[in-house]
């Protein structure tokens, strides 16, 4: 991305139960609709662009309760007037055809705000509970790959045409078509090997896990890689878990309490279905493969980005993580609406401060050598 492009900040939908760490620490956030809708316009007024509506089909490791993604997005949309909200999916669980006909409806319903996150899956209860195959790993990404494809066909073509292993599509046209252009935007996880040439061949956008500076940069550069080799290019969101206080010790102190707190047994529940999704791939590069305990009470890794601390301290860092490649935040907060209003009155202003100070030492020349 240009530097001198604003940073764009998503906020994860804590449209599940439980919260967004797995912690039995106080957390001031509702799953219900009524606080959600309440947190979008909050979220839309105070800087952030985006929303992700998780998917969660049944319980499991701390989320007793979930509203489903899709039909929770939609809701989100009509409360809001900017916010663009992605809804989290399942290949396997959706046929592409189906998704693409909702995806369009609802992006022409709120004047192109939709968009999709293609989970390819990590949780095998859900298959297999509703008697659905579960792949292995890389077989996962490789309908996700074809989903993609599919969805795309179907948004920017009349006469859609498709074949492959998973999908076929034959002369089928969906109308109306959706009014973003080109079509609603392309979000897609994972870690590892096939997560990476599949965002390299077919997404928009690539969400990493939460990721030191150095474990960012080489996720860039690897998918980077993969994107220009289809003469593609791809833009880069991070996940982050953010606690910003008056000093780092306060913030450092929350931290410390969510992870004396954490329900052990959900986090170990946890590990456990995620680890085929992680050091099963050959080069144990997949999602969670390197994850410590203390990493997974916030179920994306949120901790290992460090946006912890004063306003100032996490906006050097959010600086740094844009340097290094990141067009997207994705947070999660403790206590929604407070956290997210503190956000946007005491953080955001600091990071487009330090935002205009970056643009203008890059339009800036280096002075010649004598």
């Amino acid at each position: 991305m240009s530097l001198e492009e604003p940073l764009k900040f998503a906020y994860w939908v804590p449209n599940v139960s439980g919260g967004l760490v797995t912690s039995d620490i106080e957390q001031r956030t509702d799953w219900g609709y009524e606080y959600n809708r309440d947190l979008a316009v909050l979220a839309e007024n105070s800087g952030f662009e985006y929303a992700l509506s998780q998917v969660r089909y049944t319980a499991s490791y701390g989320a007793s309760y979930q509203h489903e993604s899709t039909g929770f997005s939609l809701a989100l949309l009509l409360a809001t007037q900017r916010l663009k909200v992605i809804a989290a999916v399942h290949p396997g669980l959706w046929h592409p055809g189906v998704l693409a006909k909702f995806i369009a409806s609802a992006d022409v319903i709120s004047g192109g705000r939709a968009a999709v996150n293609v989970v390819s899956g990590w949780f095998k209860g859900e298959f297999t509970g509703l008697g659905e195959p579960w792949l292995e790993h890389d077989e996962r990404y490789r309908r996700s790959e074809e989903f993609i494809r599919v969805l795309r066909e179907l948004w920017t073509n009349d006469h859609a045409e498709f074949r492959g292993d998973f999908y076929r599509i034959h002369d089928f046209d969906i109308k109306p078509k959706p009014v973003a252009a080109p079509h609603p935007e392309i979000f897609q996880g994972g870690n590892s090997t096939a997560a990476r040439k599949l965002a390299g061949s077919v997404s928009d956008w690539y969400f990493s896990n939460g990721k030191d500076f150095d474990g960012f940069s080489e996720q860039v550069s690897e998918v980077r890689g993969y994107a220009a080799s289809n003469a593609r290019t791809v833009r880069f969101g991070l996940n982050g878990f953010l606690i910003a206080r008056e000093s780092e010790s306060e913030a450092r102190a929350v931290l410390q309490e969510i992870v004396a707190k954490a329900n052990v047994e959900a986090v170990e529940g946890f590990r456990s279905a995620v680890a085929q999704a992680g050091k099963s791939t050959s080069d144990s590069k997949g999602m969670w493969a390197d994850s410590e305990f203390e990493d997974l009470v916030q179920y994306n890794d949120g901790f290992r980005t460090k946006l912890i601390g004063t306003p100032e301290q996490i906006a050097d860092r959010a600086i740094e993580y844009k340097k290094r490649g990141a067009s997207l935040l994705l947070l999660g907060f403790l206590h929604y609406l407070e956290d997210v209003e503190h956000f946007g009155k005491h953080v955001l202003p600091v990071i487009r401060a330090k935002e205009q100070d970056l643009a203008r030492g890059a339009a800036t020349p280096e002075p010649l050598g004598v």
